[in-house]
């Protein structure tokens, strides 16, 4: 039988961004590549964390005659102890 995970069992809350809003620094594709493999990591690596939130943020920003929009999303994911593999 499984133990269901509770917010009061977390201890440690880890911060993944993907994606920028920053128009002067713009992430390449491998970039968020990477950041999203970090996600996936804390998610299945053990010890395993849960998403507890997500922030997502965008901006619309105008270039000459273009429009760009930029997002970005934050993952807060808990975990019961901080991994060693943090570090």
């Amino acid at each position: 039988m499984s133990k269901t995970f509770a917010i009061s069992d977390v201890a440690y809350v880890h911060r993944v961004t993907v994606g920028s809003v920053d128009p002067a620094n713009p992430k390449a594709e491998a970039d968020i590549q990477f950041q999203m493999d970090k996600v996936n990591e804390c998610l299945s690596r053990a010890p395993k964390g849960r998403i507890m939130g997500i922030e997502k943020n965008f901006g619309i920003y105008q270039a000459g005659e273009h429009q760009m929009v930029l997002q970005s999303m934050t993952y807060h994911i808990g975990f019961v102890r901080k991994p060693a593999w943090l570090e």
